[in-house]
């Protein structure tokens, strides 16, 4: 496979990312603490003692962990009971 030598070659120009109409101004941004939970897929621990109860949650909410359980292979009643499990120790220290 021979390859082409008769295409000219792109020419760029230089872009000023701090004049980007995308981009929101640094005041209006918010800092984010990462470390507040742990993403849904760290949080699959297997194999705790349960106590069975009912929590009733909003569609969206719901919707939220049947697909991050989907993607990660667990129920969404395993992740909604590990981001529990989690708040309550980090609420314990």
């Amino acid at each position: 496979m021979s390859r082409k030598t008769d295409t000219p070659k792109q020419t760029w120009e230089t872009v000023e990312y701090t004049d980007s109409p995308e981009l929101p101004d640094i005041e209006d941004l918010q800092i984010v603490d990462k470390e507040f939970l742990p993403r849904p897929e760290e949080l699959v621990f297997r194999g705790t003692e349960t106590e069975y109860g009912t929590v009733s949650l909003d569609k969206e909410t719901a919707a939220f962990f049947k697909n991050k359980a989907k993607e990660s292979g667990a129920s969404y009643q395993t992740l909604v009971r590990s981001i529990l499990k989690e708040y309550v120790a980090r609420q314990s220290r």
